[in-house]
């Protein structure tokens, strides 16, 4: 009995039909092959049996079944209708002997109406049979020459690959970018394929149960979107598509690939995958006929071009490993010779579209000359692809046909590198996916760093003949348009997107030169598309660019935007070192890096179109209602805040004007700048620059110290582990971690805004704890609502992708219900959550927890917006649907078309009540036959009473069926309203996001106070995760210009540090006291290597930053006069990209200490000068020192191994000596034990101990003992540390001039030549000369 099996037309079910995309770039011009003899090949039945087994051989079909089933082509005798075809047929009895064994056949069981396939193993001469082994391991003995079999070869020499087959709305496009007329009618082509060995080659595979692997796949995965676009067989789509595999070489068509394609269903996604080892998967059960066939069949080709059939998608998935390992040098072998020969213009004869040849002074490599004799050889879909790509040859192309987006020749390289797709037939390069795949393939390319040019369809194939017949255009291909240019910089969705909160900014930066304030100045611009927020602004800064280096160390921007030939020397490489691989984009000065005044026009002409309406702006004026500038100049009115005073600055504003003009100009070509400027929030950049100390209202962290001290990132990886960050991140959403960000870099100055802010904090632990634990539930429930809420205001203009002519075959309305829903849903919350927080405020005193809870302050009052829309419509019903159904008296314009609708439908029914009466039947009434509506259905009985104006429009049995004019009439007027209301419903969508986006200000003010509520109770419940006490630090006033900044911490922990994570023992605090009236301003700081002297500076450094943030400290207790600035210097670390050593390094970063840094700064020096020789470095180190104790006079931290320094400042009142305490003991082979106590104890370490820190480390005794050896004799000379000396600084120049002299006399000693003796000559004269000085 047959197997049973679900009938596939022996094609597998995973895959649709649809008509092969073939070659883009190639002109066919061969005719197909003359039909084969029928000798040789089966003939077609005419009379075809649908219900015939798929396991067994399939029969001929006729020509209607060809449309959806190719017949598998065996050369051999002729068979009958419905008989099993073999190559060799009983009839012709052929003897076989010993020279098949080892020979792969295929056997037909007649029973099971099957094919199994085995190895011929013994030949028995006696019997003359054969001993076959199947491949599930059964064995028989067969007289092979009385069977009915087929012999397999095993190898196959083609290459095997995906070939997508598609018709429908693609019919057209692909005719003609395959080289063939427009008007010839459908391809039906399936290709001819011909194989290196001169063999026909069939492939065919059915279902197997259970003994395949089964995977199941996301439908969105980048390796299988070409293999699951259908699960199952169904009715007949034209825009279904099909993948196969076909053969390398592209040849003719064959007639018997004809057929319609098949619709998909939306069933499981599935695909088979298939052992390395097999290149086929056979197996077979002969008790329940459920077997699986992977055969091959093969027969001489003596014409060289016979029709074959295709692999089926099970025979796909036994080459799917192979073809998606196929190494990069295999596909440069495959196209690089046929690119060499076609495209020269690519190579040594390249030029852009000026004709300007690579090295020519303004050669832009972002365009291509396309010479005309190759223009002229191109099709219209090859010309249009063509003119897209010369103009962005820096980008990869996403070029839409039908529902798929296609990559050719150069990009087809990056899709199948980088998206895993795989090539399709033919010689040129060419892959692509569906539209489903779209969101996530383009965010894999953005996020690597390549240029994304979209190229959507803005015309269908109707729309096109529609074209040709009314303006007579000979125009073959459709309408195409670029609709977005992406990068990772300019995402606004995506899966990495939606899961990371971290920003992408934008930065376009430009410079110019204040000649007569003899001072550079620097113009940028900062943006996050993802949220559509500006930062501008303009500053002076000095030669090592630190305020530039800072704000990139800060924002880490994943994209630069400059002007070429613009910045200087300094600028480039500061962008070369603080910023981790971004993508640069350079723009042609004035032409695209516009200047002011072409901004001010640019930014005139836009806003001028929105007079009267709300636009963009900061967030400080929009409770009392000022939405819009203030500027009393002409064409400014409109113009958001920040903008209007940049204008109004003049010279002053115009480097950052033209900053926002180049970012501006960027924005336009990836079609962002309409959706973004609209509703932008606009803010002044933090960093204006070094101006006096009152008018400063942030600490400022400098690059050195954002880095050194790992505030946003370690730097072992660049991630958030073991950061400052991440020790006070407990927020829990998206856009209040985006907060704490920039709290962090910027933490505050001014002691009534920190007391402000702890105040908050403090409330937030005490009564309202409660209340706070109740807060933070509802916000976990928030999506990222900043992110949210820009797409939905970028979606309210209908441009780009989401415009109104691009044709999407995805339901991308459903979508966006579903974001206004979710936002809805989202503004709904936040305003019931600062509803129910808000009653704290009762008691508590906090000033900051009152302005954010206040309606009305802080707080906008949402409350009769959100009650609008949930009367509006209901939103459960649209987010589910798909389609919103406004309520009555929710929209003007549906309510009209309602009405209309509703007032003809009366009239109808009033009508049908006359006509009751009229015809004095009560039973009459209106029906619906097909398309007739409100037919008046009338008793057979009563027609002799009807009017001869009726219209019969049908019958049925003892009835007849009338239109009358009047209901004719009402029908007229029907369908117009019914029309209007439906168009109505189409675009209620729109209107009601334009109506959501009125109050976009307010949404934004919303989203920014739930940031900071949710980052203050982060920073109140940091305190919890503290190790050991933690205590709210009291700050002082700096009022005074005489009273001396002060720094007192007491049981000082590690903000970041716990035990857990140094492996043995605690964390040891300390107790710090630094500046003010009765202690040193600088703490000269000694003591054994890894004694935990840079752990101490980074300690007190970040629990100063903390202090200033308002959050606790952990310390008993803390006193703060506040830091304007920290200076930290520490690590060795270089900078070669930019040309600098460790030691340059070390020093640029000493120098901007000294020059920037004040009396209330905070300067951390860690080891300075140990990147040079030991006398230069301690003659720096004691430099620096001695400039800041007696120039600045600033709070300080200075650790040293250059003992002499302690020796110096031993009796300096301004210096506090202390070391890291550590016992120290004798080990083996005399090397000295130290156990390191971690405690800061006063006074200076006598010895660094190194040699221990080489022990550690496990360095060779022997090496330990030479090293001790010489340390005791190198102290003996250097950096003695002389007990009881009274010695004052100024006497120093005779112990130095001492203890060179002992220094020199060692190294004779040590000398046994001739030289030796010289050198000892001179040492004594150098002797006498320092006895009489002494």
């Amino acid at each position: 009995m047959a197997p049973s099996r679900r009938n596939s037309n022996g094609r597998s079910p995973l895959v649709n039909q649809q008509r092969q995309i073939t070659s883009f770039f190639t002109k066919s011009t061969a005719t197909p092959p003359p039909p084969p003899p029928s000798s040789s090949i089966t003939p077609p039945n005419p009379n075809p049996n649908p219900n015939s087994s798929p396991n067994s051989t399939p029969p001929s079909t006729s020509s209607s079944e060809l449309k959806r089933k190719k017949p598998v082509l065996v050369i051999g005798p002729t068979q009958e209708s419905g008989s099993p075809k073999t190559p060799e047929s009983a009839a012709a009895k052929r003897v076989y002997g010993e020279e098949v064994v080892g020979r792969r056949v295929r056997v037909y069981w007649p029973l099971d109406e099957s094919w199994y396939e085995g190895i011929v193993k013994v030949f028995d001469e006696l019997s003359g049979r054969h001993l076959v082994q199947y491949d599930d391991a059964e064995e028989e003995m067969l007289e092979l020459g009385r069977e009915r079999i087929e012999w397999v070869e095993e190898a196959v020499t083609s290459f095997k690959r995906l070939k997508r087959k598609m018709s429908g709305r693609k019919d057209r496009d692909l005719k003609d970018l395959k080289g063939k007329d427009e008007e010839g009618g459908r391809d039906d082509s399936g290709g001819r394929r011909r194989l290196v060995s001169k063999k026909m080659v069939v492939m065919e595979e059915e279902e197997e149960g259970e003994e395949e692997k089964v995977v199941e796949e996301e439908s969105g995965g980048d390796d299988s979107g070409d293999e699951d676009w259908g699960s199952k067989m169904g009715n007949v789509d034209e825009d279904s598509e099909e993948i196969e595999l076909e053969e390398e070489e592209e040849g003719e068509d064959s007639p018997a690939s004809s057929k319609k394609a098949s619709k998909r269903s939306p069933g499981s996604r599935k695909r088979k995958c298939f052992s390395e080892e097999k290149t086929s998967l056979v197996k077979k059960n002969k008790s329940s006929g459920n077997g699986k066939e992977c055969k091959l069949k093969i027969s001489h080709d003596v014409s060289g071009g016979k029709p074959i059939e295709p692999l089926n998608n099970g025979e796909r998935g036994c080459l799917t490993q192979s073809l998606n390992n196929m190494p990069a040098s295999d596909a440069t072998e495959r196209f690089g010779l046929r690119e060499a020969e076609k495209f020269r213009f690519l190579g040594v004869e390249r030029r852009d579209a000026k004709k300007r040849r690579p090295g020519d002074v303004d050669y832009d490599p972002r365009t291509l000359y396309l010479p005309p004799d190759f223009l002229k050889s191109l099709t219209g879909g090859q010309r249009q692809w063509w003119e897209f790509k010369s103009k962005h040859m820096d980008k990869v192309l996403f070029f839409k046909m039908g529902k798929f987006y296609e990559l050719f020749e150069m990009d087809a390289h990056i899709g199948a590198k980088e998206l895993g797709l795989q090539y399709m037939k033919g010689d040129q390069p060419h892959c692509g996916f569906p539209e489903k795949n779209f969101a996530i393939n383009l965010e894999k390319l953005a996020r690597k760093g390549f240029r994304v040019l979209v190229v959507e369809q803005t015309e269908t194939p109707e729309q096109l003949d529609a074209r040709r017949k009314e303006m007579g255009t000979k125009d073959k291909v459709v309408k195409r348009e670029i609709c977005a240019i992406v990068t990772k910089g300019t995402l606004t969705e995506g899966e990495v997107l939606a899961s990371c909160p971290d920003t992408s900014y934008i930065l376009a930066l430009t410079e110019s030169f204040e000649v007569v304030e003899n001072q550079l100045v620097i113009g940028v611009c900062v943006v996050d598309v993802s949220t559509s927020r500006f930062m501008v602004g303009q500053f002076s800064d000095d030669s090592d660019r630190t305020l530039l280096c800072s704000l990139l160390s800060e924002l880490r921007p994943v994209e630069i935007i400059k002007p070429v030939q613009v910045l200087s020397l300094e600028s480039e490489k500061a962008l070369l070192r603080h910023t981790r691989n971004p993508l640069v984009n350079y723009l042609v000065p004035i032409m695209e890096f516009w200047d002011a005044d072409r901004t001010v026009d640019e930014i005139k002409k836009f806003y001028g179109h929105f007079k009267g309406q709300s636009v963009s702006g900061s967030l400080k004026h929009v409770v009392s209602g000022d939405l819009i500038s203030s500027s009393p100049e002409k064409g400014l009115e409109y113009f958001p805040d920040v903008l209007s005073e940049l204008v109004r600055l003049g010279k002053h504003g115009t480097t950052a004007l033209s900053a926002f003009g180049g970012c501006l100009f960027y924005l336009r070509q990836s079609f962002l700048d309409e959706t973004l400027l609209r509703y932008a929030k606009f803010e002044l950049l933090p960093h204006l620059g070094l101006h006096d100390i009152t008018q400063k209202p942030y600490m400022v962290l400098d690059s050195a110290a954002i880095e050194n001290l790992e505030i946003l990132e370690n730097n072992k990886n660049g991630g958030s582990s073991g950061t400052l960050y991440e020790q006070l991140n407990h927020c829990v959403t998206a856009f209040g971690k985006r907060l704490l960000k920039s709290w962090l870099a910027r933490p505050l100055f001014h002691t009534e805004s920190i007391r402000e802010r702890q105040d908050a904090l403090a409330a937030l632990k005490g009564k309202a704890l409660p209340s706070v634990l109740e807060f933070r539930k509802q916000l976990v429930k928030l999506p990222d609502m900043e992110r949210l809420l820009a797409r939905l205001f970028a979606s309210s203009e209908a441009n780009g992708r989401n415009a109104n002519k691009v044709v999407l075959y995805e339901d991308a309305s459903k979508k966006h219900i579903q974001e206004f829903v979710t936002a809805l849903y989202g503004c709904e919350l936040m305003v019931r959550a600062c509803s129910s927080f808000s009653a704290i405020t009762k008691d508590i005193e906090s000033s900051l927890l009152h302005r954010l809870l206040t309606p009305g302050h802080g707080l906008p009052d949402m409350s009769s917006v959100i009650s609008h829309f949930k009367d509006a419509f209901d939103w459960t019903e649209a987010e589910s649907s798909g389609r919103i159904i406004p309520r009555e008296g929710a929209d003007a314009d549906y309510d009209s078309a309602c009405k209309t609708l509703r007032e003809v439908e009366s009239s109808l029914k009033k009508h049908l009540k006359d006509q009751r009466k009229v015809l004095g039947d009560s039973s009459i009434t209106y029906v619906t036959v097909g398309k007739d509506v409100y037919l008046l259905e009338v008793p057979e009985s009563l027609r002799g009473s009807i009017p001869r104006d009726y219209e019969l429009r049908s019958s049925k049995k003892g009835f007849f069926r009338y239109w009358t004019p009047q209901i004719k009439k009402l029908l007229g007027e029907l369908s117009p309203a019914e029309a209007e209301k439906e168009a109505s419903l189409k675009s209620i969508l729109q209107r009601m996001i334009g109506r959501f986006c009125d109050h976009h200000l307010k949404w934004r003010l919303l989203v920014s106070g739930i940031s900071e509520l949710d980052v203050l109770i982060s920073l109140a419940i940091a305190s919890d995760y503290y190790e050991g006490p933690s205590c709210r630090p009291t700050i002082l006033e700096t009022s005074s210009s005489s009273e001396v900044p002060r720094l007192s911490a007491k049981a000082l922990g590690h903000p970041v540090l716990k035990s857990d994570a140094l492996g043995r023992g605690t964390f040891v605090p300390n107790d710090v006291s630094i500046g003010g009236s009765h202690h040193a301003s600088f703490i000269l700081l000694t003591g054994p290597n890894m004694g935990g002297k840079s752990t101490l500076i980074r300690q007190i450094c970040m629990c100063v930053i903390l202090a200033q943030l308002g959050a606790d400290v952990p310390a008993e207790e803390f006193e703060l006069s506040p830091v304007d600035q920290i200076f930290v210097r520490m690590g060795a670390r270089d900078h070669i990209m930019a040309g600098q050593s460790t030691f340059l390094t070390e020093l640029k970063e000493t120098a901007s200490m000294l020059s920037s840094a004040t009396r209330h700064s905070l300067v951390a020096l860690d080891e300075l000068g140990r990147g040079t020789s030991t006398s230069d470095g301690q003659a720096i180190a004691e430099s620096v020192l001695e400039h800041f104790v007696r120039k600045i006079n600033c709070r300080g931290m200075f650790s040293t191994h250059y003992h002499r320094l302690a020796v110096d400042y031993q009796n300096d009142s301004q210096v506090s000596l202390r070391h890291m305490a550590c016992q120290v003991g004798k080990g083996a082979s005399g090397v000295e034990e130290v156990t390191f106590l971690y405690r800061l104890t006063p006074g200076a370490c006598p010895k660094s101990y190194g040699v221990n820190v080489a022990r550690l480390a496990g360095l060779p005794e022997s090496v330990l003992q030479k090293a001790t050896i010489k340390s005791r004799e190198f102290e003996a000379v250097y950096g003695t540390r002389r007990e009881g000396s009274k010695v004052q600084r100024h006497d120093n120049s005779l112990d130095k001039t001492f203890a060179i002299f002992v220094q020199d006399l060692g190294l004779a000693l040590s000398n046994s030549s001739c030289n030796g003796v010289g050198l000892l000559t001179e040492i004594q004269s150098r002797a006498r000369l320092l006895l009489q000085e002494s």
